[in-house]
């Protein structure tokens, strides 16, 4: 059979295939990867509130990121699985009906630089966003249009288990990322890496770049010139100002903004990184929202790094009142020093978290419910296994969260096909 301009029923069969096997792995890979990082994904939420003046949705936040993660991750595996099709491919299609005019605003205007598609994974401009929200949006439309084309791999009567499936398995990763830390952490601050390292520039990077605008005033009139066509001296033009707008971002290292101030206002930040012993960083980018219930460990690791010879401090962007809260209601008697909240949320997502540093590489990382107690801290760092960085394991971990879904996927398939046979 051929149908428009001799384009035969199997490629067209193919190119809905494509389009089909093109967003659902995209939707699996975004809500995969919010996810992991339910925290990250809230604060994301935060943060598009704070550029619209709707601080007080701030409460749904957490619940809008286990929802939209779950959604674009069911939505691409129902894709990929051929289910619900009539169903699923409207949705994607009024998803991207959604998002891509709200990409092209955010693009123009740029509230936020980074639409927090991807998470922390994948880093994009708005506009990149933008042109690959383009290219989804077409092809959900393929699929939505000619959705009975698709292939189809489960019944009728299995679907629901392949939704079902998916949902648990997407919501328990969500929950593991909320309560613990991410299982898998795409940040600058992993286990393992040197911060020092993540703050270098390589040479020869690019920088950012300016353009200059001077503002000269002439008889109460105020014109603008460029550094090229600027007023002579004695030509009866003021100078009033210059203003600088960055047109070409240059390259910014993964660590830009790690800066360590003293209750004095003393930088400390190269002292800490350059540090051959361990310290342990507290982490509680909010003092006033912290969780107090396991202070007494916290307390524990501070006796334990003073007993030691260790370094501890507690980075806060609290202000000094909820500094002094805190001291008041859990004892702690540790210095507590100033740091960007933003950066303290990127370093652990737990408030407060804990941190241990050996010359600014990374060792441990701990939740505020998995902080050392007594029966952790017998002997020193250098003789207990908390004082060495666990080995990376983000390959196995992938491996072993993909088989998690599709193993499951897989018997429903055969269990399927074997009732079929009999």
């Amino acid at each position: 059979m051929k149908i428009n301009n001799g384009f035969s029923e199997k490629h067209f069969r193919i190119a809905i295939e494509i389009c089909r096997m093109a967003v659902g792995l995209v939707f699996v890979f975004s809500g995969f990867v919010k996810a992991v990082d339910p925290w990250g994904f809230a604060y994301k939420f935060q943060d598009y509130f704070a550029a619209w003046n709707l601080s007080y949705f701030d409460f749904l936040a957490v619940p809008a990121s286990f929802f939209l993660s779950a959604l674009e991750f069911s939505l691409g595996v129902c894709l990929l699985a051929g289910v619900y099709r009539k169903i699923v491919s409207g949705l994607t299609f009024l998803f991207m009906c959604f998002m891509t005019p709200l990409t092209l605003y955010l693009a123009i205007f740029n509230p936020i630089t980074d639409c927090g598609c991807f998470g922390d994974a994948v880093v994009i401009t708005n506009w990149q966003t933008f042109y690959k929200n383009i290219v989804l949006i077409l092809a959900a439309f393929v699929i939505f249009r000619w959705h009975r084309q698709m292939t189809r791999l489960y019944s009728r009567k299995h679907r629901s288990w392949v939704l079902a499936l998916t949902l648990i398995y997407i919501l328990c990763i969500s929950v593991y990322g909320f309560r613990y830390l991410p299982v898998l952490d795409f940040r600058p601050y992993k286990t393992g890496n040197n911060i020092p390292e993540q703050m270098q520039i390589p040479e020869g990077a690019a920088s950012d770049v300016y353009e200059t605008t001077l503002i000269y005033e002439n008889d109460g009139v105020r014109q603008n010139f460029t550094l090229e066509n600027y007023p002579e001296e004695n030509s009866g033009w003021t100078f009033v100002k210059a203003v600088n707008k960055l047109v070409k971002k240059g390259y910014e290292p993964p660590v830009h903004d790690f800066t360590i101030t003293t209750d004095a206002g003393d930088d400390i930040t190269g002292e800490v990184l350059a540090d051959s012993g361990y310290t342990f960083l507290l982490i509680a980018h909010k003092l006033g929202k912290a969780d107090d219930a396991n202070t007494s460990n916290i307390n524990s690791v501070y006796d334990y790094a003073l007993q030691n010879g260790y370094r501890f401090l507690c980075l806060t962007a609290s202000l000094p009142g909820e500094i002094t809260d805190w001291k008041e209601n859990t004892g702690a008697e540790y210095p507590f020093c100033t740091m960007d909240d933003v950066t303290l949320k990127t370093i652990i997502r737990s408030n407060p978290g804990l941190l241990l540093i050996k010359g600014g590489t990374i060792i441990h990382k701990w939740p505020n419910r998995c902080i050392p107690g007594d029966d952790d801290l017998q002997v020193p760092l250098e003789d207990s296994s908390l004082g060495f960085s666990p080995k990376n394991h983000d390959a196995r971990n992938i491996f072993l969260l993909a088989l998690g879904l599709i193993i499951p996927l897989i018997v429903l398939r055969i269990t399927e096909k074997h009732k079929q046979r009999i």
